[in-house]
């Protein structure tokens, strides 16, 4: 009996210092779900751009969990998850002439078109977090149709309602994740 009582108070000592050593390295372990990869490039297009880098790790996390070849089924694509279209139109107004699609999957050329896109968005939108990334992911010209919507928007400049699931869901989650990243960066 005294045995099976040691070996219960061994247990818990052990669980007690497994707990300990995972609290001590708790920031290391959220690191490793929350990379910033790229950082560098982050922190350049972040600065060029007005936008904090931890958001766009956080919204890179969000769009590609860091992949630079994700690629989605509505045909977006790399890092930041850029269409084909948004991809060009944004390269024409910035000038590059010479865009393709795969230049999409080079992680440089996602991010600075990304970020780049993040700021048109931002100063178009008077610096709504909501707007903006609304606009990100469902459209801007959802955004400002929702907007001119009384059903939807009760001022015409915030939204009261989001009507896609989709792009409610993904504004929690890049709210989140920026949360964590602020968090443990």
């Amino acid at each position: 009996m005294a045995k099976i009582r040691k070996f219960k108070h061994v247990k818990l000592l052990m669980a007690v210092l497994i707990i300990y050593v995972a609290v001590l390295n708790m920031p290391n372990l959220l690191k490793l779900l929350y990379p910033i990869e790229h950082k560098e490039i982050i922190i350049k297009y972040g600065q060029k751009h007005k936008i904090d880098p931890l958001l766009l790790a956080a919204l890179i996390k969000t769009e590609s969990n860091f992949e630079p070849r994700a690629e989605s089924r509505k045909g977006a694509k790399g890092l930041m998850q850029i269409t084909p279209a948004t991809g060009e139109w944004i390269a024409k107004t910035i000038g590059i002439n010479d865009f393709y699609e795969d230049m999409l999957f080079d992680p440089e050329t996602n991010i600075m078109l990304g970020s780049w896109y993040i700021e048109h968005l931002t100063d178009y939108y008077k610096g709504s977090f909501e707007l903006v990334f609304a606009a990100y992911n469902g459209g801007r010209g959802n955004v400002d149709k929702w907007l001119k919507d009384k059903n939807l928007s009760s001022d015409g400049m915030t939204l009261d309602t989001i009507p896609f699931s989709e792009t409610r869901n993904y504004l929690e989650k890049l709210k989140k994740n920026y949360s964590i990243y602020k968090r443990i960066y």
